[in-house]
């Protein structure tokens, strides 16, 4: 969706049902802030101001255009909202057919939005999960009174049934109480007449033996024979114990615990019967939970085949919704659209500078004709001075390992391919992946009649002429000049979608040569490799690369004839190029391998043709 459109196609406020019951939105705090939205497929991410206020999410191109209106704006009454599956920071927000792509700073930011997005939705009764725990108590018992008259009589009965036999069993509880403390009674009563017959019977003996009749505390008078004795041992066992029935309670104590054995019996049926209810139950909800997902992710299928072209999910990484054929066409015909547009801009610049005249103070302007004779006290045997700074180690490590290894000859080597051939020019490759990600080196020779090697290697240094020739940077600055010939520099190419962005950090450093060998060609060098710098940090709108790129360019003089001076007939600069870019990101191997066979060609064909162009009738810069 592009920042132009208006929020009607995003739903309006007819869709809106609102209720008394449900509140307004009004009482929910508002929240803002920036979140990157995805614009199109050419601006891709762009930061822009969020509010989200009285269940509407609108946009505004920065904070500080609020008060001219917005750019956009959804009401979220019926928006879907998913967060990303496998980027934690973005969320998406659809409405019929608009989709919004939102990516907030991290993930915790996102969760914010999310949240806060959600108790708009609640307060306002759209709320997902949360509105239905706000109605739950009210579903709930609309649920359970229709599920009791959808159900059969059966299992209305079934409840019933198990709910009395509940209430029996409290009754039986109440009644096996009052009978054990009954019994307990009768047991205590028990043991106090035991021990009052034991006291007794001690003093009868006690009488007996001086055989004088006693008497008892009531008056009665005891005689010293058997049958006195037992009717007052029995007189003695039945007193206190008179007023209960032991037979009948104990057949009571037998009935209640019959009957309470009886009803947990018929619970635990009635339970039994309930739980193979519930497992069919069970198994059906479960049933319908697999065929729900199982529609879910054929749905989600669809729509990702029906994602909006364009979107974000077209991008380049292992998630990408876009095939590996679509990648390249994509690919191809962005770089199609680039070169057209740069030849025209090319035919424009050139028809611009013939008409010109040449600009004071040139290059060339300082350096005359040279002659043959003269070249040994030319600058081809002096080094020339740089500076010294805190990357100078750095510099001299990376040109001295490419002046060892990268003229070597990978003719013969069989893990150089060698990919194009053109005349005079040759591109090898060798193939490498780590971890999914190309890391190919490139090496390219190529022969270049007219100029030097400290023209070619000035060219492609010196910055000021960078936008003539380089057609595939979008803008560039220099971070920080180290030295005469050494500089940090930071550019941002322009992007090739479905690509990502491509940005570069680097130290670009110009080097003379210096050789024992007085017979050894003229060498000049340029080496350009990654660093870091304070200024120039890792930013989230581009993927950062990394590179280490060198151009090797030793000139070649043939003597002229006779007494004539050196012209650009007698030179001939050999350039040997490598490069080993890591670009910081996955694509796919065939399309990444294409394009470089495709460009880097195109690159050494533009430039050396430049570098001709440029000094063509000019003086000669050994």
């Amino acid at each position: 969706m592009s920042d132009n459109q208006s929020w009607n196609s995003s739903g309006s406020e007819e869709d809106l049902e609102p209720k008394e019951e449900y509140g307004q939105a009004a009482g929910v705090a508002e929240f803002s802030g920036v979140l990157s939205k995805w614009t199109n497929y050419i601006h891709g991410w762009q930061d822009r101001w969020v509010v989200l206020k009285n269940n509407t999410l609108s946009y505004y191109k920065s904070q500080d255009e609020t008060e001219y209106g917005c750019r956009g704006s959804l009401c979220l009454s019926k928006a879907v909202i998913t967060p990303h599956e496998f980027d934690e920071c973005r969320l998406d927000i659809s409405v019929n057919d608009s989709v919004w792509y939102l990516r907030a700073h991290d993930p915790y930011h996102r969760n914010q939005w999310i949240d806060s997005i959600e108790l708009h939705r609640v307060d306002s009764g759209y709320g997902s999960e949360s509105s239905l725990r706000r109605h739950g108590s009210m579903l709930s018992l609309i649920s359970a009174t229709s599920g009791y008259s959808a159900t059969s009589t059966s299992s209305f009965k079934k409840g019933h049934s198990l709910r009395e036999k509940l209430a029996e069993m409290e009754t039986f509880r109440d009644i096996l109480c009052r009978q054990v403390d009954t019994l307990q009674k009768y047991f205590d009563s028990c043991a106090d007449a035991e021990s009052r017959d034991e006291l007794q019977r001690d003093k009868i003996m006690e009488d007996d033996e001086d055989d004088f009749p006693s008497t008892r505390t009531d008056g009665e008078f005891l005689h010293n024979n058997n049958g006195s004795r037992e009717k007052l041992f029995q007189t003695l066992s039945l007193k206190g114990i008179n007023g209960i029935d032991f037979k009948g309670e104990a057949i009571t104590f037998k009935a209640t615990t019959a009957g309470i054995l009886a009803t947990l019996t018929h619970c635990i049926d009635l339970m039994v019967k309930r739980e193979d209810s519930w497992q069919k139950r069970l198994e059906k909800e479960m049933e319908k939970r697999r065929r729900i997902e199982e529609s879910y992710k054929s749905a989600l299928t669809e729509l990702k085949k029906k994602s909006h072209f364009g979107g974000p999910d077209y991008e380049e990484g292992p998630n990408s919704l876009i095939n590996e054929d679509e990648f390249f066409d994509a690919v191809e015909a962005a770089l199609d659209r680039q070169d057209k547009m740069e030849e025209q801009c090319q035919t424009e610049k050139t028809r611009v500078q013939r008409s010109s005249p040449v600009p004071p103070g040139d290059v060339y302007s300082s350096s005359g004709s040279h002659r043959f004779a003269d070249k040994p006290q030319a600058v081809i045997v002096r080094a020339v001075p740089h500076e010294v700074h805190r990357f100078s180690s750095e510099v001299e490590e990376m040109v001295q390992n490419h002046m060892t290894y990268s003229l070597q000859d990978v003719g013969g080597d069989a893990n150089w391919q060698l990919v194009v051939e053109e005349g005079e020019m040759k591109v090898y490759r060798r193939e490498v992946e780590e971890n999914g990600i190309v890391l190919d080196p490139l090496k390219a020779t190529h022969s270049v009649k007219g100029v030097t090697g400290h023209e070619v290697c000035h060219f492609f240094w010196d910055t000021a002429y960078r936008n003539d020739w380089e057609t595939t940077i979008e803008n560039f600055s220099i971070v920080e000049t180290l030295s005469d010939n050494a500089m940090i520099v930071y550019q941002t190419h322009k992007r090739v979608w479905p690509a990502s962005q491509r940005d570069v950090l680097y130290l670009s450093a110009m080097r003379k040569i210096v050789t024992n060998n007085e017979n050894d060609p003229d060498t000049w060098l340029v080496c350009n490799f990654s660093v870091d710098h304070d200024d120039a940090q890792v930013s989230s709108r581009c993927v950062r690369a990394k590179i280490n790129i060198a151009m090797i360019c030793q000139t070649l003089v043939s003597p002229p004839e006779g007494d004539k001076e050196i012209s650009r007939d007698n030179l001939l600069c050999k350039i040997t190029y490598v490069a080993n870019v890591n670009p910081g990101g996955w694509a796919p191997a065939s399309v990444l391998r294409a394009v470089a066979k495709r460009e880097y060609p195109k690159f050494l064909k533009r430039f050396t043709s430049y570098v001709q162009e440029k000094t063509a009738g000019k003086p000669i810069l050994f």
